[in-house]
């Protein structure tokens, strides 16, 4: 008798020529006075193209594009697997049990500027809150309600950001 241990991958999001991608949305240090410019839309091979300008005037220095959605059940997942084309820069991959959640559980990843699949452990991913590691454990919930992609590092930059798929095994 032969026990399969591996179950099938829970998909987040998989681009396409006709991905609704309505519920991404930016958001830019501006909210705080920066001046940082991210721009999300579907380039024309279909995958979710982020990209922008991350600018350290007024205090300013990070860009993201979040999206948020139904409550996941996830208790059986161990890692999320992101297939993506970078740029070569280091990005944040951010998720939260709870939209409303003041603070997100972080992972840095660096892009190669081919395509690329990318794993961060979920048990890995500590949680943070403007740039600050918090004095709590690290990611443990059943359930996943927001993801993030976000660039911050500390220096002003052109940035690009090709995403294919997200998925969690």
């Amino acid at each position: 008798m032969t026990l399969l241990s591996a179950m099938a991958p829970i998909l987040i999001f998989d681009f396409d020529l006709k991905s609704d991608i309505k519920y991404w949305r930016i958001s830019d240090d501006v909210q705080m006075g920066g001046r940082s410019s991210g721009n999300f839309k579907l380039n024309a091979e279909g995958h979710g193209l982020f990209e922008g300008d991350v600018s350290l005037e007024n205090n300013g220095g990070f860009s993201s594009v979040r999206y948020s959605f139904e409550r996941l059940l996830i208790k059986d997942s161990k890692k999320v697997v992101i297939k993506l084309k970078g740029d070569g820069k280091n990005y944040q991959f951010r998720i939260k049990s709870n939209s409303r959640d003041y603070y997100s559980y972080i992972s840095t990843f660096a892009t190669s500027g081919e395509w690329q699949e990318v794993e961060i452990s979920l048990k890995d991913m500590y949680p943070s809150f403007r740039g600050r590691k918090l004095n709590q454990p690290n990611f443990s919930n059943d359930y996943i309600e927001e993801i993030t992609f976000l660039i911050g590092n500390k220096k002003q930059e052109k940035f690009k950001l090709l995403i294919d798929k997200i998925e969690l095994k």
